[in-house]
């Protein structure tokens, strides 16, 4: 992991939070002065986001930032309250719900901008240049190692299957997210679900195996670490990482069949206060700078690194040449997931299946 100077620290000692409207904001002081203030609305928490922010100062150090931190139906209801109340709002938004952030684009409440990169970025990942997808988030099986000595661990889903039917010890210890409290975990389904027309066998073997489920990546790992669970399905691989390096009881494995893409996605408001401030960060966040304290600093796959053969592996994570890799793409496809029927289809779907109707 590269160090940050030692000037972007002491500023970070600078930074002021504050009472929000919908969640904690922090103010980042101008380094130098003050001239400009960007107004940030992120579902990226304040000490991750953090150095992003001081890097960005370094090079612009005229500029204040107001960051806030919010759930990801509080940003988007937030743009869109104040976009359309005539007032104006954050200059730029960076969310893990790639469908809520593309429903702002495509609801008009978000501009174009092109940047040093754009020319560069992979086509699934810009959608009109409204809607930028920055990180690279596999989905991971992650592992308690010492319940696999002697066994290796599945790496498909058909070695997945033969595993729950198997060994003895996967009942009860098979874990992954509750997807009607987890947007991702209802996302990686969504998208399985037209990879793989048998992913429904799949959840009828983990049912007969009693999985357990679970709203939130921490609550999965905690029980991987400590060998309460001895597999997850489908978890965020940057999350994972890190509870990796942290525990070295913790495996993950990207699966070989096909592995699942999802990404952080970055909008500049149609009604921000100031655009050009907005467009800057975007720019400076694609850079390979920006990438690059993405990937190494915050352990999250960078799009600019990993699609386009930047040094080093995936956040921490194994090297991914020779995998099956299935993004999800930053287009109006995603709308098809907020629609309140279909979801309402797939949970029941899920949840008919589980208990083997």
């Amino acid at each position: 992991m590269r160090a940050i100077p030692v000037l972007l620290f002491l500023a970070g000692f600078l930074a002021a939070p504050a009472l929000a409207e919908d969640g904690p904001v922090t103010r980042f002081p101008a380094p130098e002065g003050q001239a400009r203030e960007l107004v940030v609305y992120s579902t990226l928490d304040t000490d991750l986001a953090a150095p992003l922010i001081h890097a960005y100062q370094a090079r612009h150090p005229g500029t204040a930032v107001l960051y806030e931190d919010l759930l990801t139906g509080e940003l988007h209801d937030r743009v869109a309250r104040e976009s359309r109340e005539g007032g104006v709002t954050a200059d730029f938004t960076f969310s893990s719900a790639m469908d809520l952030q593309v429903k702002l684009a495509n609801d008009g409440l978000a501009r174009p901008v092109v940047t040093a990169e754009t020319e560069n970025w992979p086509q699934w990942a810009n959608w009109r240049d409204t809607a930028y997808a920055l990180t690279y988030e596999p989905a991971v099986f992650a592992y308690h190692i010492p319940s696999f000595r002697g066994r290796t661990p599945p790496a498909t889903r058909a070695e997945l299957m033969d595993w729950l039917a198997t060994d003895p010890q996967a009942k009860g210890r098979i874990g992954t997210y509750d997807i009607s409290r987890s947007g991702v975990g209802y996302l990686f389904l969504a998208r399985d679900q037209e990879l793989f027309p048998k992913i429904w066998q799949i959840i009828a073997a983990m049912g007969r195996a009693g999985v357990q489920q679970f709203p939130t990546s921490g609550d999965l790992l905690d029980r991987i670490g400590d060998g309460r669970l001895a597999l997850g399905y489908n978890l965020l691989g940057s999350y994972a990482a890190e509870a990796a390096r942290r525990n070295p009881d913790i495996g993950l494995i990207l699966p070989k069949d096909f592995t699942v893409v999802v990404s952080r996605v970055a909008v500049v408001p149609e009604k921000a206060a100031s655009p050009d401030l907005g467009a800057e960060f975007l720019d400076y966040l694609m850079s390979n700078e920006g990438q690059t304290l993405l990937s190494e600093t915050l352990r999250l796959p960078a799009v600019g690194l990993e699609v386009q053969g930047g040094p080093g592996p995936v956040g921490g994570m194994q090297d991914l040449s020779g995998l099956r890799l299935k993004p999800v793409p930053v287009s109006p496809g995603l709308l098809a997931y907020l629609d309140q029927a279909t979801r309402k289809r797939l949970i029941d779907r899920w949840n008919r299946t589980l208990a083997g109707e």
